[in-house]
């Protein structure tokens, strides 16, 4: 019963998350956005302390629930396994903890949070590795799947479904994503837990308040007879059967070794008598010679991005209009309520929820090295609206803070910049104006090229103290490949 009891609101957790991921429309993040900022790592840089402490509060109580239940790596983890028992089953084995590498990813994780490399925080999050999955994997399938049938409804002169535009944002996070998902298949399909158990520095943290939980699986040795069946069924390869020993900082409390075991020796209750003592004073000899001996650790690989190939559409069938291209930048942008560069990079994991949910394709994950997979704003594709606050709503990490409408038109995160060289009126001797008509601060004018003559072409002079770097006059420059108009980010935002 509780191995059903968890598996149904582990499924539960896992569809709503995903849909946090692949909902276009809004209506998900409304309902159930509460489920990405009760996981750990985004509630502990957001310093909710609630959910910090109720998380603290549960493991201590029933071990490491939160990894099989709540976090959706670790529930995806569980689906590669399911489907590799098909091939083999009673196919796992008890090995010892791995604490050298534990404790050296965990340290790793936090000098990160110390020093605010948030590229390296998103590369270890759980929560954030599942993001990434989601919205550069699952993400376009379920739009192409959404396009389909928006296709097949029009044929049938209804309009219930309407087509969205399918594509990349950025081609590293793409194939950091792609990475992760076929190492992880591979290590859950062949070992289970491997991941939970040798990297997760969240798991890591869980697991060593989980070695004093309230209730957890429990041997009873006088029914036991040394079968082995629990530990071959063990995806956590935590229990040693032989010796009647479970390492509970790596138990993720699945119940599945209950429901292995015939003889009933196995139950999930309160443990009076810690049989564990041995495996405990194991693990704190491995943590004591690791501290004593000096770790050389580095590595990450940087992911080179590569340009996307530009696809012509025609006006008309009579003139090839050229897609945007990005401007470069010597100050990125950031949202609207991100404050400024400095706290993105300490507070943002790169789970990628605010890029799926930001409905005008302005969000797309940095290829910076210092920044990588943390959101950026360009405007090729839209503008940020001033009406819209969906990055802050989705947020769970306290990078971008919640924000009103209000709030949003007073935040100057960057500023317009003119390029002579490239304006319409100048180049092509055509009336434009197209920036000012479009800005919503009203902080474009235009005024004659040549102040002796009133009738010369016009040009936009921008007013820097009134700009909020929305972009909407970049977006909708005519000018192509590269806009006359550009907004160049600013390393802390202003209010206005």
């Amino acid at each position: 019963m509780l191995r059903k009891i968890r598996l149904t609101l582990a499924v539960v957790c896992f569809v709503l998350i995903t849909l946090l991921f692949l909902d276009f429309t809004g209506t998900v993040h409304s309902w159930f956005g509460w489920l990405a900022r009760v996981q750990f790592l985004p509630a502990l840089l957001a310093l909710n302390v609630i959910v910090v402490v109720a998380l603290v509060v549960l493991t201590l109580l029933f071990g490491r629930v939160y990894c099989s239940v709540i976090c959706p790596l670790g529930v995806m983890q569980d689906v590669f396994g399911w489907f590799g028992k098909k091939n083999k089953k009673n196919r796992y084995f008890w090995s010892p903890a791995k604490n050298v590498l534990r404790y050296v990813l965990l340290g790793v994780m936090i000098v990160a949070i110390v020093l605010g490399a948030g590229s390296l925080m998103a590369l270890l999050a759980p929560y954030s590795a599942y993001g990434r999955i989601a919205q550069n994997l699952f993400a376009p399938l379920w739009q192409w799947g959404n396009n389909l049938l928006a296709y097949m409804a029009e044929r049938m002169d209804s309009y219930a479904f309407y087509t969205v535009d399918v594509w990349m944002r950025s081609l590293a996070t793409f194939c950091i994503a792609a990475v992760t998902f076929v190492l992880l298949g591979i290590l859950a399909w062949r070992n289970g837990r491997t991941y939970c158990n040798t990297v997760c520095p969240v798991g890591t943290v869980l697991g060593f308040l989980s070695r004093y939980s309230l209730f957890r699986p429990v041997i009873d040795t006088s029914k036991c007879n040394r079968c082995g069946l629990c530990a071959r069924n063990c995806k956590a390869a935590c229990i040693d059967s032989q010796n009647h020993r479970i390492d509970y900082s790596r138990c993720v409390a699945c119940m599945d070794c209950i429901g292995k075991c015939h003889k009933g020796a196995i139950s999930y209750t309160r443990d009076r008598k810690q049989p564990n003592l041995a495996v405990e004073q194991d693990n704190r000899e491995l943590v004591d010679k690791n501290r004593r001996q000096f770790l050389a650790t580095t590595a990450l690989l940087a992911a080179a991005s590569a340009v996307k190939a530009q696809e012509k559409t025609v006006d008309g069938g009579l003139a090839v209009i050229e897609d945007k291209k990005i401007p470069k930048r010597s100050t990125p942008i950031v949202p609207p309520g991100a404050q400024g560069l400095w706290h993105v990079a300490r507070h943002c994991t790169g789970c990628q929820l605010c890029v799926s949910a930001c409905p005008n394709g302005v969000l797309r994950p940095s290829t910076r090295l210092n920044s990588l997979m943390q959101p950026e704003a360009s405007y090729e594709r839209g503008y940020c609206r001033p009406e819209c606050t969906k990055c802050a709503d989705v947020c769970p990490a306290g990078a971008i803070h919640r924000i009103t409408v209000a709030d949003k038109s007073a935040i100057q995160i960057g500023h317009a910049v003119w390029v002579k060289e490239n304006c319409v009126p100048l180049t092509d001797g055509v009336e434009c104006g197209n920036c000012a008509r479009h800005c919503p601060a009203g902080a474009i004018q235009m005024v004659p090229s040549d102040v002796d003559n009133p009738d010369s072409p016009k040009i936009p002079v921008v007013n820097t103290e009134r700009c909020i770097g929305c972009g909407a006059c970049e977006n909708l420059c005519p000018a192509r490949p590269f806009s006359a108009i550009y907004v160049e980010g600013h390393e802390r935002h202003r209010i206005i």
